[in-house]
């Protein structure tokens, strides 16, 4: 995964185009029934893909922050790692499932989060629940095992919009076998369904786009309210304890910078260019004014692209990019009110 993916915590929320197509697939019973969503994002997907139904709604999301915005649509969310959750098994009637786009890696064994993610999880969907799955399309051999395996009624559909398409993304119906479904299986007809996904993922781009109006649809069982328990590190309360630790006090000197302190009048005064320099170089950052406008002023420098077309006599476009630096400041004034300067 790039830097940028891992910052956000390998976070590819669905499109909520996509999310009200797959609503579409769902019948949901008259009476309660209970869904989860174990890598809920800001919980956007699950709202649309849950709505306008009784259902109890369960989540769980590593980010802080992300867990407190989701907390508003979806009071039950647990902020931690999903392998640090546990629930009774065959509780929910739903599980819709968009994990991290990544490799675990570890000292005995280096797999795809998206198999970990569903071998940890499936076990917490009631048989005859319904499992919506989505993931990048070249990544569906990894799960062919479970899905061959404890999954009937498969469909797999390809999502279309840009955001989706972006990350290769795909949708997976299937229903939940029983134990007896499981056992009455046979093996021929696991190796035919892990051969089916196989070719499904080398030729993902020729599924189906998944349809505004539902060629099939998945009825989701009743099931009563899960209980979901954390034995993970409480990261909230670490968050708040860390910086009032000895060894984050210590660190800190490493880490981040002294503040710099400018003291002292100069020998000759300022010329523009002078003043030019120690703006963007931080060093007349502060706070000014008095009254109403009364700020934080911060400077910077940063580098713009211009963008020309000329054309040629024979009627060729180019088009040219010239890099340059400027500089910008930003105010922040006692009354709330911001600018930024360029």
């Amino acid at each position: 995964m790039r830097l940028e993916g891992k910052i956000k915590l390998g976070f590819y929320p669905l499109p909520v185009t996509e999310a009200d197509r797959i609503r579409r697939f769902l019948r949901y019973p008259e009476k309660p029934c209970a869904a989860i969503d174990p890598c809920i994002g800001d919980g956007v997907a699950f709202a649309a893909i849950t709505r306008e139904a009784p259902v109890l709604r369960y989540g769980i999301e590593l980010d802080a922050y992300r867990a407190e915005q989701v907390r508003v649509v979806v009071p039950e969310v647990i902020h931690g790692s999903t392998f640090d959750v546990h629930s009774s098994v065959e509780s929910f009637s739903l599980l819709y499932l968009n994990p991290p786009y990544d490799f675990e890696w570890g000292e005995d064994h280096n797999g795809r989060m998206e198999k970990v993610f569903l071998d940890h999880v499936f076990r917490w969907l009631k048989p005859g629940g319904l499992l919506v799955f989505v993931i990048p399309g070249h990544r569906l051999c990894t799960c062919d095992r479970v899905l061959a395996t404890h999954f009937r009624d498969k469909r797999v559909y390809r999502l279309s919009s840009p955001d989706a398409a972006k990350y290769s993304q795909v949708v997976v119906f299937g229903v939940r076998r029983t134990r007896y479904e499981r056992d009455r299986l046979r093996d021929t007809e696991v190796v035919r369904a892990r051969n089916l996904l196989e070719e499904m993922s080398r030729n993902w781009k020729a599924l189906p786009a998944l349809p505004d109006a539902p060629d099939v649809v998945f009825p989701v069982p009743e099931s009563g309210p899960a209980k979901l328990v954390y034995s993970g590190l409480p990261l909230d309360e670490i968050e708040d304890l860390l910086p009032k630790s000895a060894a984050y006090r210590q660190v800190s000197q490493i880490l981040f910078a002294p503040p710099k302190k400018i003291a002292g009048r100069p020998l000759t005064p300022l010329h523009a260019g002078h003043v030019a320099l120690l703006t963007v170089s931080s060093m007349l950052d502060g706070l000014l004014g008095s009254g109403e406008d009364r700020h934080l002023a911060a400077w910077r420098c940063i580098k713009v692209t211009d963008r020309s077309e000329e054309a040629e006599e024979d009627g060729t476009i180019i088009q040219r990019d010239r890099e340059r630096f400027t500089n910008e400041l930003t105010l922040v004034y006692v009354t709330g009110r911001t600018a930024v300067l360029r």
